[in-house]
């Protein structure tokens, strides 16, 4: 019997998500080179590809996410009075 039933599909470093997008970037970067040669559609696939390599279930790409969420959406002040 497998030992975590509830763990994310993953292929090779991937998760299967992130494989999916990966060929689709791959592909439609191929189509951008060959009608126009433009390169940075390629770039930004490999870019991703990099970054979302899973390690110990965490990627650099979640790392990423959770501090520009906290960054922009999740810190608040709250400014008041002591009390005396």
């Amino acid at each position: 019997m497998p030992d975590n039933l509830k763990a994310k599909a993953t292929l090779w470093l991937w998760e299967l998500r992130d494989v999916a997008v990966i060929c689709l970037g791959l592909l439609f970067s191929a189509l951008i080179i060959a009608q126009w040669g433009f390169v940075p559609p390629l770039v930004a696939t490999f870019l991703y590809a990099f970054l979302s390599i899973h390690m110990d279930d965490a990627s650099i790409l979640d790392f990423l996410r959770y501090a520009v969420c906290f960054l922009f959406f999740r810190q608040y002040y709250e400014w008041r009075e002591p009390n005396d």
